[in-house]
């Protein structure tokens, strides 16, 4: 029986582990870490023979070496063991690539970018779903990749996806992407383009050269012709791609491609067979901001590239209530509304989160720093915020940096809990309309993820509501 190693105990290495399981694979399952809630995983992995190493780093060492090591997202592709690993000549591979390989069959749409990725891929999933279509999201959102593979495998009854695929929508991050070779999607799509990641990537062109892999391997390749980053490389790097512009169709890179003019979303033809077409209005879209409009852009242009009818894309887009943890109203107090904008982990995305609700706000930001430039942010937040609450790790450098442009209306408070009490009680001093959560950092210092940071803000928002 052939031997595997899978590096990881979240949601996609368990998956993984269940997939080559399935197909029999003699499995081990490893993680560094030895929390109770692994602890628990491992006897129920125990009861299906995938044998769980907790508090263990992989060791190649030995004569009992795997033939196979699949990599969690999470895990950094260049760290030592696997550096190792190939030099052996062990197959290392993501789970993102154990996953294609079982679902090459069936087309995919793959979404990757800086940012915009989870609301363009949670719109396209919405939109061929509402066309009827069995097209689950996944990757960085929904079900790990192997869960939808897995749900291809025979018996098993138990998975909550149908058996009959017919696309696979998948989120893929630049992390996934390097370790996922053979990877060839029908449609790829690259939302934006900015610095993030470096201190796992090294440098801007690396970060850049691994997002292009992607597209390349693409049938159809779709990019939003309003990235600065992306614009610049235009026709050069991709001549065959259809580009999309909110600014209409004078600013379209190409002679092909989807725009927004007059309130519509259009399509243009680059051989001139037809006119152009309007597709659906954009105020169908209930989700605010300019990024939100570029967003339908790439989906509607994703649907139709799929054959999708233009009844099912305005049916769905008008029912789209948006994504968790982006620009998500929690609840209205006295006229302030309370936006949980965890996912901004970076400095644009906090940007455009900033740029998106009225004014005045009082922002809470803060948590683990990234590397980036923050002059954007920085001047949004001085244009638009009447307070800052900073929180966690990054606290003490952001209350700096404001001090450095001449901020001086900021507040150190540490937790999330203080945050939300004094958020309230500036947000009535300023007469505030938002009360923002836009950290501009990830969540590693206080919160497992962005997800549980949101939670977390959602639960105190509502407690303070009630207990007014």
């Amino acid at each position: 029986m052939p031997k595997a190693h899978v590096i990881g105990l979240g949601k996609s290495g368990v998956a993984a582990a269940r997939l080559l399981k399935r197909q029999g694979w003699e499995v081990v399952l490893s993680d560094r870490n030895t929390s109770s809630n692994l602890r628990t995983q491992q006897q129920e992995l125990a009861a299906e023979q995938i044998t769980i190493e907790l508090g263990y780093t992989l060791d190649l060492t030995g004569s009992d070496l795997p033939q196979l090591i699949v990599v969690s997202p999470g895990v950094p592709w260049d760290i030592p063991v696997l550096v190792q690993a190939r030099d052996l000549g062990i197959e290392t591979i993501g789970e993102m690539e154990l996953a294609w390989r079982y679902l090459r069959s069936i087309p995919w749409v793959a979404i990757t970018g800086t940012n915009g990725k989870t609301t363009t891929t949670s719109l396209i999933a919405s939109i061929f779903q509402t066309a009827g279509l069995n097209a689950p999201a996944c990757g960085n959102i929904g079900y790990a990749a192997c869960e939808v593979a897995l749900s291809q495998a025979a018996g098993r009854e138990e998975s909550p996806i149908q058996n009959s695929l017919d696309w696979v929508i998948a989120e893929i991050s630049s992390y996934q992407i390097e370790s996922s070779a053979t990877l060839k999607p029908r449609i790829g799509i690259w939302t934006t383009f900015t610095p993030d990641h470096l201190s796992r990537h090294k440098t801007l062109e690396n970060y850049y050269n691994i997002k292009a892999c992607l597209l390349r391997q693409s049938e159809i390749q779709i990019f939003n012709g309003d990235d600065a980053y992306l614009r610049k490389v235009g026709l050069s790097d991709w001549p065959d791609a259809y580009w999309t512009s909110v600014q209409g169709k004078d600013f379209l890179i190409g002679e092909k491609g989807f725009y927004i003019q007059d309130g519509w979303v259009f399509q243009t033809y680059h051989d001139g067979s037809a006119k152009d077409e309007p597709i659906v209005e954009v105020s169908a879209l209930r989700m605010v901001g300019e990024h939100n409009q570029q967003n339908l852009l790439m989906a509607v242009a994703a649907a139709r590239l799929a054959g999708i009818d233009q009844d099912a894309i305005a049916r769905a887009i008008s029912e789209f209530p948006g994504v968790p943890h982006r620009l998500e109203h929690i609840c209205t107090w006295e006229g302030i509304d309370f936006i949980n904008d965890s996912k901004a982990t970076n400095y644009d995305a906090a940007e455009v989160g900033l740029a998106s609700v009225q004014s005045p706000v009082i922002l809470i930001a803060g948590g683990e720093a990234k590397a980036g430039d923050d002059t954007a942010w920085m001047a949004k937040i001085k244009a638009k915020a009447a307070a800052v609450l900073l929180i966690g790790d990054a606290a003490k450098v952001f209350a700096q940096r404001l001090q450095e442009v001449g901020y001086t209306n900021y507040e150190i408070v540490e937790t999330m809990d203080k945050a939300v009490s004094k958020s309230a009680k500036l947000a009535k001093q300023y007469q505030a309309a938002v009360v923002l959560l836009s950290p501009a950092c990830a969540s590693f210092d206080q919160y497992p993820n962005f997800e549980v940071r949101g939670e977390h803000f959602r639960q105190l928002c509502l407690e303070w509501v009630e207990n007014r």
